[in-house]
């Protein structure tokens, strides 16, 4: 172990350094922010106190980060779209600032809003963005396959605050938003009226002629990865391809990475030092190793515009840019303070960075090492211990941020590592250089890289399929990452440590964590956040049913592969005991093929005559029983036409402690319809309201008599059907029921046990300063109403 160097108390020392991140990893962890005149106030004494107060040094730059990370935050969040702009078509002028991503049916793009005055005022200068769809019922793309990065464009635009879902395993898309400083997404409303105001121009511009190059030269299928090594375009990997690089552990490589500039800064050193010994004179005004460094420096600032500029990359040059300094000023700076002056600068620069896991894993990754390796040993022996120190460090930070483990990852790692990055990747990267130079000059290079990468990746597929692959891993408790690091710092202990056993079972509230599911005789209700549409998971102490599996859209949004699945996974249910689809209606339908391909189903049911490719049909009076729960199916009747929303599957879910009652979009002519056939069946203390809260249902009749105590609507936001309509709402509530929606409270959790009913709500449990909830309340009482939003007509 190599001891932690001196200079810990130093304003720019390692306990700075820490000090520094935890406060402004407290700030952002926080449900809401200080108001930012206090913070600022706040923030010069934490100043002063870091930099010229030994005694509360770590004190001054704990409430430094906390203030800073706050100020960074409230100004991006004020930024925001204003509630008021919301729904309204703007024309707007900017440019495209990163590399368009094309699907079949849609481009994605990021686009900087000019900052003038002829822009909409609170989209001056503003980071959106956007997608440009095809027109509907279009055979063959549109003009949208010939925007270009760099090109300025006038288009007229649709916008709001960046929203995301709120389900448990789900990608949270409002923190990224955060992170990238975006203020609004939207599409392009009118795309006839889309108009390119100047030619592209810039790095981003280069970037794409230089992968649309290397797509034309090199025929292989692997010229796509040749493209993502060299420039970090990782728009033309398919779903197949990301599915192999997280189960065997790669995804960190496939894409430029700090590592990768560390590759070009130093073969850059390596030039100017050999620059040097063919010049020796120029020694007398720069001594060599400064100049190694200000030219491991250059080259890795031409590398992370070559990249882009992504995070990773600003992050890297950063770190390399501290050493250097440190070099040319001549002070000696171990890699431990380098580290440390590394992550001072970087959340200086931007301390929301540490919102995106490369920043924890880089950071985290090089400080495990730091500490771990010795300063001599043979390099095969050195390689082999990093990758046995980063797999034990790094596995609680990997499944508390994926929610996932390979243990092929190591073994994937020791191959892709030395042959990817010493091989395929400097490839990569001298075709693109030689490509600078002159046009042709890169291709051999190219092609000797996609031969290159074709040898090993059929290994890796293999060792994707094997069981050794990806582990998804259940949601854990908050302690289980603190505990897990605990056990990694003790199994990295010199040898010789006693305990090292029992240190692995620090591990276990992480990798094994308790799923907390229902006792005998109780039930849970997980209410999944779709968006506009629905799913339902049910769970008793040993069974799992799905109803319904979201919207889905094709080649476009999946909710089953996005929401679902992923909740799923989030609460350890690797099979399901049985699946019914209400109706073959998208919104209630179209996720259910991505759930067939994720988990095994044991019984599938849908109703008689419906689309859906189910393994019977659902049919009032099939009853069962799973853990001392009772399932009771109560529509549709025998012989019940295929009517879409009126045949949907009807589910009671009864416990010794409660009902649940699944009604799927049934209208207000079932409702009474079930009324008068079984009363009793009707009665639940949880209703799930039918057709998402529409006017056509929730009959009076029928909410009275089912005696409810919380009925739940599964609604998106901002739906053009305005569900659920306020009259409904009231009618639930004039009979004592709590209503609750998916678009206020996210994904919702009901349980019927002994002691009553207990709800949990995603957004409140998980509470979030840049939830879109509450950044909405906050904005609506700041801004006043600039039009009345018009009236939406029922669907």
């Amino acid at each position: 172990m190599s001891a932690v160097s001196p200079g810990s108390s130093r304003p720019l020392g390692v306990g700075s350094a820490i000090a520094l991140v935890a406060g402004v990893a407290t700030c952002l962890l926080m449900p809401a922010l200080f108001p930012w005149p206090l913070l600022g106030l706040l923030l010069l004494p934490g100043l002063a106190w870091w930099w010229r107060g030994p005694e509360a040094r770590w004190a001054g730059a704990l409430v430094l980060g906390f203030c800073w990370a706050g100020l960074h935050a409230s100004a991006v969040l004020s930024a925001r779209l204003p509630p008021q702009w919301e729904q309204r078509d703007l024309v707007i002028e900017g440019r495209i600032v990163n590399l368009p991503e094309a699907d079949v049916r849609r481009t994605r793009f990021q686009f900087r809003v000019d900052d003038n005055s002829a822009q909409p005022t609170p989209l001056r200068g503003r980071l959106l963005q956007l997608a440009w769809f095809d027109a509907y019922g279009a055979i063959a793309p549109g003009p949208r396959l010939q925007l270009q990065a760099g090109a300025r464009m006038r288009m007229q635009v649709r916008v709001r605050a960046p929203r995301g879902l709120a389900s448990p395993g789900v990608f949270d898309s409002e923190r990224h938003a955060l992170a990238q400083r975006i203020a609004a997404t939207g599409y392009v409303r009118d795309p006839h009226t889309a108009v390119q105001l100047a030619e592209a121009r810039g790095i981003n511009r280069w970037r794409e002629r230089i992968s649309s190059r290397i797509e034309a030269s090199v025929p292989a299928a692997s010229s796509r990865y040749v493209r993502a090594l060299a420039l970090g375009d990782t728009r033309f990997l398919g779903d197949r391809d990301w599915e192999i690089l997280r189960a065997t552990g790669l995804t960190h490589l496939i894409a430029i990475s700090g590592f990768h500039v560390g590759l070009v800064a130093g073969f850059f050193a390596l030039v100017g030092a050999g620059l040097w010994r063919l010049f020796p004179r120029c020694a007398r005004w720069v001594p060599r190793p400064q100049a190694a460094g200000a030219a491991a420096l250059a080259g890795a600032c031409v590398y992370a515009a070559v990249a882009g500029f992504a995070l990773p990359t600003v992050r890297t040059v950063l770190m390399i840019a501290v050493v250097v300094i440190a070099r040319l000023s001549r002070r000696p700076a171990t890699v431990a303070v380098s580290l440390a002056l590394a992550a001072i600068a970087v959340l200086l620069f931007d301390p929301l960075s540490v919102l995106a896991p490369g920043f924890w894993l880089s950071f985290a990754g090089v400080a495990w090492l730091v500490w771990c390796l010795p300063h001599s040993e043979h390099w095969a022996r050195a390689f082999l211990a990093a990758q046995g120190v980063a797999t034990i460090g790094l596995l609680p930070l990997t499944a508390i941020l994926f929610g996932q483990a390979s243990p092929a990852g190591p073994l994937a790692n020791l191959v892709a590592i030395p042959w990817w990055s010493l091989v395929v990747v400097p490839l990569s990267l001298m075709g693109t250089a030689l490509e600078a130079v002159r046009e042709g000059w890169g291709i051999w290079a190219w092609l000797a890289a996609a031969w290159c990468f074709d040898l090993s990746w059929p290994l890796f597929e293999r060792l994707s399929a094997s069981r050794f692959a990806l582990w998804w891993l259940p949601e854990p408790q908050w302690f289980a990452l603190p505990l897990a690091l605990l056990g990694a710092f003790w199994l990295l202990l010199p040898q010789g440590v006693p305990g090292k056993a029992l240190a692995a079972l620090l591990w276990l509230p992480l990798l094994w964590p308790d799923r907390q599911l229902p006792a005998h005789g109780e039930a849970e209700l997980l209410l999944v956040d779709v968006g506009q549409g629905q799913a339902v998971v049910v769970r008793t102490r040993h069974h799992t049913l799905l109803y319904d599996a979201g919207p889905a859209v094709r080649d476009g949004f999946d909710a089953g592969e996005r929401a679902v699945v992923p909740a799923l996974r989030a609460l350890g249910i690797v099979r399901l005991d049985a699946a019914v689809i209400s109706h073959g209606d998208n919104d209630h339908a179209g996720g259910f093929d991505a759930v067939r391909r994720a988990l095994p189903i044991g019984r599938s049911l849908a109703p008689e005559g419906s689309p859906i490719d189910a393994d019977a049909a659902c049919v009032a009076g099939e009853r069962w029983e799973w853990d001392g729960v009772r399932f009771q199916m109560l529509h549709p009747t025998p012989y019940f036409p295929y009517l879409g929303n009126e045949a949907s599957c009807v589910l009671r879910v009864a416990t010794a402690h409660g009902a649940l009652l699944l009604t799927g979009d049934i209208g207000e002519v079932i409702e009474r319809a079930l009324v008068r056939r079984e009363p009793q069946a009707v009665r639940a203390e949880v209703v799930l309201a039918a057709h998402h809260g529409s006017a056509g249902s929730s009959d009076p009749a029928f909410v009275a008599a089912s005696g409810a105590q919380l009925a739940l609507v599964s609604a998106g936001f901002g739906n053009r059907f305005g569900h659920p309509k306020p009259q409904v709402v009231e009618r639930w509530q004039g009979q004592g029921a709590r209503v609750l929606t998916t678009a206020e409270s996210g994904a919702i959790t009901v349980r019927l046990q002994s002691s009553g009913i207990a709800v949990r709500e995603r957004r409140s449990q998980r509470a979030r300063l840049w939830d879109a909830v509450r950044v909405r309340q906050a904005a609506t009482l700041s801004y006043r109403p600039v039009n009345k939003r018009p009236q939406v007509p029922e669907d």
